[in-house]
């Protein structure tokens, strides 16, 4: 106590002042419309701010739980669309749906290379498996190839070993799709018959001949077309929807027949 009353006695002059100066700006706005209008704008300026910037530091830090949630939904939707065709069955649950959907986060991403892949952070203990496709919102990444407990490794479109059965959308001409390594952002699709009408900007799918991937998930566009005379099939350039060097959020597509249709192609095969 004893120190606060020094502290006043020492400043008495400086403390004086600032009362009076208050009390006149106090006086003076309430005395004038125009003091009083700037006065509360001033301070309207001032709180709202200090609320911007509280509520900016709120949604950073919100960030992460605010795309998790839309992780989760963007989930739902797909997997819902990839099982459309069996939605019209009366009463089916969406867990007895043949495509089932994953989502995944990406730690590691190479393109550069000849054999390039993608490190995920979900692994057989999330149900994933070898041979299950990885997609992201905008379109085909690529196919697991290697699991543990934790994580997996996909097999990415950039890889000289990928080779993914795709269609020219809206028809049922059906071609392979390669990569040269020649361009990140661009892959091949091979083996499509010179009769077949194609034009620069088609838009190139998945197809129906695996049971990896569902039918008529997107893959990238038509950018160059090719075909020499003494050719039979078209050399085409599929620039890619993904932008293959800015990665995050993946999902992983398990086909709970995917097992069955194996054994069954295994016995055709064993039969040939």
């Amino acid at each position: 106590m004893q120190q606060i009353i020094n502290f006043i006695l020492r400043n008495k002059t400086t403390l004086l002042y600032l009362f009076l100066l208050t009390l006149g700006m106090a006086m003076s706005i309430k005395s004038h419309s125009y003091h009083q209008s700037r006065f509360l704008n001033s301070a309207n300026w001032l709180s709202g701010s200090i609320y911007k910037t509280q509520s900016d530091i709120t949604g950073y830090f919100g960030l992460r739980e605010e795309n998790d949630r839309l992780v989760e939904e963007n989930t739902r939707l797909k997997k819902l669309l990839y099982n459309s065709a069996d939605l019209t069955v009366a009463g089916a649950a969406t867990d007895s749906f043949p495509y089932q959907v994953i989502p995944a986060r990406i730690i590691k991403n190479s393109y550069a290379l000849r054999n390039n892949y993608i490190t995920l952070n979900k692994g057989t203990t999330n149900g994933v498996k070898q041979d299950m496709g990885v997609v992201t919102s905008m379109g085909v990444l690529g196919i697991v190839e290697y699991t543990t407990d934790r994580f997996s490794a996909v097999q990415s479109l950039l890889n000289t070993r990928s080779n993914i059965n795709a269609k020219i959308k809206n028809t049922n001409n059906f071609g392979s799709l390669t990569w040269n390594t020649d361009r990140y952002d661009v892959v091949q699709l091979e083996d499509i018959p010179r009769i077949v009408p194609l034009n620069i900007g088609d838009t190139i799918v998945t197809g129906a001949m695996s049971s990896i991937f569902p039918e008529n998930i997107p893959i990238g566009t038509i950018q160059r077309i090719d075909l020499e005379n003494s050719d039979s099939f078209y050399e085409i350039d599929v620039a890619l929807f993904n932008d293959m060097t800015n990665l995050k959020n993946v999902y992983i597509i398990s086909n709970r027949n995917s097992e069955e249709i194996r054994l069954l192609e295994e016995k055709i095969n064993d039969d040939q």
